[in-house]
Order: structure tokens, then C-alpha cells, then sequence
């Protein structure tokens, strides 16, 4: 039976969602690997028995030392949301100590997660997307520019976070100082995009070197003015739609604009992708390259929808890694 280290925790505000992901991860895979959910937080990496005792990983290695001799693991499944887990650092540990992992290469997990420098690449490709601004923390800039050239409402959110943490709608001028300040709380660089009335879907891919499942479309409906983080994890502040009440033909589009950016990012493991559909069609808005795994979370019921267990989904994704 091959051992499985699932990465949990991270060093952002979604540390809780992750470590929610990891557990029901866990839950899929017992009995079919030995699972250690290893706790990743700032320089205290970890393994919690279930007696409550902590041991220490070795960084050296990615090794483990409980009281019954040391493991050694065959493979990583990432579930941090955000940063070191999404964003390609911990992705560039394991390709040095040489642990296979179940995301996205480093570099792409990096660019990935950058959303301006990932929509930049995908407009060269002709991907269908609204505009942004992107504006750096200790960067001057002009409020009434910016809603002269993006327009209002718009959006303003942290480059590099997710769960949308940091983001507010604004309506006027004078709520941009404010959305500054909660979207620097997240990093260090804001994107301003312009608000595109329409319907917000969300198409999960799984890549793996021999398969590519495309899922079902979800439709989010948020009960609040947008897809916040209450909306996403707080029972009955949105539903969420599977498969999404759409013409075949607009559902067979996000399907396609789905595949086709794995494709051309190079993304492997479990990705999903999200769009506004406006009048003009499809906008891409995002990727995330570490989805949510909890029981509230998109990609899992997508699969229960396509007809995919979840732990023949992990496991899949675990088994091209050898």
C-alpha cells in the first residue's frame, strides 16, 4: 500500500478551507493508501497522531519519525489553498527532493495563481475576458481614473489570494480607498476588473498524463451581491447548480474554453475554471489549480453529477504520479 502525505493548512486566510479539504480527502482515500495529513504553517511542518501528539517533518526529506520507525512517502496531494501550497513554492520543494505531487507544475501553479500575469498569458490566445487594472502596494494611482477607465461598478480583489478573500464591489469613488486597504490585506498587489453583468459558472477538468475528464457546469447563484466567502461557505447564502440550466450549446462552450485553457496553461491534476457568461459569451475569470475539496465545494459535487466517486477521482489523480 503506497503512502500519501495530503498537505493541508498554508500560511493565508484560507488555511481553514484547506484543512477541511484535506480531511475529506483522507476520508476518500482510506483503506486504499496509508494517508498522513501533514499540517503546513509558515516553517512548522507537521503530523498530528491520532493521540494529539505532534512530530515533525524533516525538511531534508519530506520524512516523518513517529514512535514506530521512520516514513517515508510515495507521493504529495496537495490541498493548501493559497500560498505555499497553490502558488508553485511548495511544488518547487518537491521537484528538488524529488516526491512526486498530485497539481500543477511549479511554474504553472505560479503563473496561475497570479491572475493578471494568467490572464495576460491567455488573452495572447485569444481567451474571451474583461479588462484589468493592476496597481502594487505604495503605488499612487488615481480613483476617478480608474472608474473613468474600467468603469463602475467594478471589482476590486487581491492579485493572489482566493475564497475571494479581500474583495469588494464597488459601487462609487469613495469606496475605493477602503477596497484598497482589504484587498492589500491578502498581498501586496490589487487588480481592479470591471463588473460584468451575467451568470457565473464554474466547469471543473482533471488532466492526467493518459485521461481528461471535462465536468458537468455548475451555475452559481449567490444570495448576496456576489460570490463572496460567506456565499461560498455558509449553508444557504448561494446555490450552486449542477448541471447548469443552460443551451446545450453555451454548456458544450465552457466545456471546450475549459479544456482548451488546461491545455494551453499545461495544468495536470484537478483544476476548475471559472467564467461570467455575459451577453458577448463567456469570460473567463479565474483558475484555481488547488479547488476546494470540502463537502460544500464545487468540483466534488460535479463529480458526483459526471458519476465519479470521489476516491476513484483522488485516486486517479494519485496513480498517474508513477
Amino acid at each position: 500500500m503506497k503512502t500519501i502525505a495530503i498537505i493541508a493548512g498554508g500560511n493565508s486566510s484560507e488555511y481553514p478551507v484547506s484543512v477541511r479539504s484535506a480531511e475529506s480527502v483522507a476520508s476518500a482515500l482510506k483503506g486504499r493508501y496509508e494517508t498522513y495529513i501533514i499540517t503546513v504553517r509558515g516553517i512548522d511542518w507537521y503530523w498530528e497522531d491520532p493521540k494529539g501528539r505532534i512530530f515533525s517533518i524533516d525538511k531534508n526529506d519530506f520524512s516523518l519519525l513517529p514512535d514506530d520507525g521512520r516514513v517515508r512517502f510515495d507521493a504529495a496531494f496537495i490541498a493548501i489553498h493559497g500560498t505555499p501550497g497553490e502558488d508553485g513554492l511548495l511544488q518547487g520543494y518537491f521537484d528538488m527532493i524529488g516526491i512526486p505531487y498530485s497539481s500543477c507544475s511549479s511554474f504553472v501553479s505560479a503563473l496561475t495563481f497570479n491572475k493578471q500575469a494568467c490572464k495576460l498569458y491567455l488573452f495572447e490566445y485569444g481567451i474571451p475576458m474583461t479588462g484589468g487594472l493592476l496597481i502594487r502596494k505604495g503605488q499612487r494611482y488615481d480613483a476617478e481614473r480608474i472608474a473613468t477607465e474600467i468603469g463602475l461598478p467594478c471589482f476590486v480583489k487581491p492579485n493572489a489570494s482566493g475564497s475571494s478573500f479581500g474583495v469588494t464591489k464597488v459601487k462609487e469613488v469613495g469606496e475605493f480607498a477602503t477596497a484598497m486597504e482589504a484587498a492589500l490585506t491578502e498581498g501586496d498587489e490589487v487588480l481592479v476588473e470591471s463588473f460584468m453583468p451575467g451568470t457565473e459558472v464554474a466547469c471543473g477538468v482533471v488532466k492526467t498524463k493518459n485521461k481528461k475528464i471535462v465536468m458537468p457546469v455548475t451555475e452559481v447563484v449567490p444570495k448576496k451581491e456576489f460570490f463572496d466567502y460567506e456565499a461560498k461557505y455558509t449553508e444557504g447564502f448561494s446555490e450552486e447548480i449542477t448541471p447548469a440550466r443552460l443551451p446545450d450549446e453555451m454548456t458544450k462552450r465552457i466545456q471546450e474554453l475549459s479544456s482548451e485553457i488546461c491545455d494551453l496553461l499545461g495544468c495536470k491534476g484537478i483544476v476548475r475554471v471559472d467564467f461570467i457568461i455575459t451577453p458577448d459569451g463567456p469570460q473567463f475569470l479565474e483558475i484555481n489549480t488547488i479547488p476546494g475539496m470540502t463537502p460544500e465545494s464545487i468540483l466534488p459535487k460535479q463529480a458526483a453529477v459526471y458519476g465519479i466517486s470521489q476516491t476513484e477521482l483522488y485516486s486517479m489523480v494519485i496513480e498517474d504520479l508513477f
